[in-house]
């Protein structure tokens, strides 16, 4: 079953961990020193945050977690059929987990995400989201005239 991804850039890890276990009334189900993430079930969403270096303070990036390899299929056949770009992550170290990913951007460059995690991992990994050229894209094509 496909869940809501919210992941928020904040400035210091400890009060925003607060301020999110008592609006989600949970803890978080994995907390380091730079990240923390809860899987809430009502509503049904995967919010993370993170103190990374460079990152400014909001909303880093929005997406949908797939249950399974075939929804995340589904969520990459979905864009292609609207002939929105795409950018394929297979085998993803990031978050302190293992994911393969699709990564694309809205008309307005709001950066969307989606993913299926494999695995844990010990460390955060590379943050190699194509960012960048998923933002590109967006532009160009909002830049489109009929």
């Amino acid at each position: 079953m496909k869940r809501l991804h919210v992941h928020v850039s904040v400035a210091a890890l400890e009060p925003a961990i607060a301020f999110y276990s008592a609006l989600f009334d949970q803890e978080p189900s994995v907390t380091k020193g730079d990240y923390a993430k809860w899987e809430v079930e009502d509503p049904r969403v995967n919010f993370a945050i993170s103190t990374r270096e460079g990152a400014s303070v909001g909303v880093n990036h929005l997406g949908i977690q797939a249950g399974d390899a075939g929804e995340l299929a589904e969520l990459e056949a979905r864009l292609a059929k609207a002939d929105i770009a795409s950018k394929p992550e297979e085998g993803a170290h990031c978050c302190y987990a293992r994911s393969d990913k699709h990564w694309a951007a809205d008309p307005s460059s709001v950066v969307w995400e989606m993913f299926r995690t494999m695995d844990a991992a010990a460390t955060y990994g590379e943050d190699n989201a194509p960012i960048a050229a998923v933002t590109e894209e967006a532009a160009r094509e909002s830049s489109r005239c009929c």
